[in-house]
């Protein structure tokens, strides 16, 4: 597996780049900054341990093999060692990646989860970064306390329900990169089967084999997911609901407090408060 995958100055700064991926540094969690313009993209890479990425101000889309994960505000993914991932910037992005060594966050597993940043995490992150900079050198001890409230928050830290699944077979890709490019698509299933070469029928079978999902809930998570970024930029709740195809507010409204437990107007307030 390579070390520092990014082209220089794309996405660790310079001073952490013979830092940030190895894995036999002594530090358990180290904290690197960095600053992305919209649609800027880092290529496909993996690390030898667990990243968690973090978006201070901005949006972006995480894709892997199995799935992608569109990341708002006040939301992080932890990404396992060695999972294969790139990044695309959906908006101006002030990022902050932490790095951490392998088992070092109690109960995740081998794959990517999507997890709620309390204001303390949030904190904790952004001191972590802080303890790079020379005026923090004369404080060494600050860095591993640091990591360890880091890591008891990210063992308590709430699994956003959203994931993507990724197929493999080159018909359904096709379907669902489509569907990834336009959510709110009033599509059937048998229309998008046209477009892939395929039948309904096939493609009914297919998703569930491929994803773990059913048609119309491997749908529900792309609306979820775009909701979200439309909700972090203060798009209304009305507006949303149109773009995604929904008949009304209320139906909208409806499906996503079922599948995350909060309405939508919940999300507005949480992101429109400062910090």
């Amino acid at each position: 597996m390579a070390h520092g995958p990014y082209p220089a100055g794309d996405l660790v700064p310079r001073h952490w780049g013979a830092v940030a991926h190895y894995p036999d540094l002594p530090q358990v969690v180290i904290g690197t900054p960095a600053e992305h313009a919209y649609q800027q993209a880092v290529a496909r890479h993996s690390h030898e341990r667990t990243q968690l990425l973090y978006a201070v101000d901005g949006v972006m889309r995480v894709t892997t093999d199995v799935g992608v994960w569109l990341i708002p505000p006040r939301r992080a993914l932890l990404i396992a060692p060695g999972v294969t991932h790139e990044l695309t910037m959906l908006s101006k992005v002030s990022l902050r990646s932490l790095y951490i060594a392998p088992g070092a966050v109690a109960g995740f597993g081998s794959g990517c989860r999507l997890i709620e940043v309390s204001n303390l995490l949030r904190e904790l992150v952004l001191a972590l970064i802080a303890t790079a900079t020379e005026a923090a050198a004369a404080a060494p001890d600050r860095g591993a306390l640091l990591a360890q409230l880091i890591l008891s928050e990210l063992a308590s830290a709430a699994t956003v329900p959203i994931k993507i699944p990724w197929p493999r077979d080159r018909r359904l890709v096709a379907v669902c990169a489509a569907i990834l490019a336009n959510p709110g698509a009033q599509r059937t299933i048998d229309d998008w089967a046209l477009d892939a070469g395929a039948s309904g029928r096939t493609l009914m079978r297919l998703f569930p084999k491929e994803t773990g999902l059913p048609f119309r809930q491997w749908v529900q998570q792309v609306h979820l997911a775009d909701a979200f970024l439309r909700l972090a930029r203060g798009d209304a709740v009305g507006s949303v609901a149109h773009a995604l195809g929904y008949a009304s507010a209320s139906a909208f409204t409806a499906m996503f407090r079922r599948v995350l437990g909060k309405t939508p107007q919940d999300y507005l307030l949480e992101w429109r408060r400062p910090g």
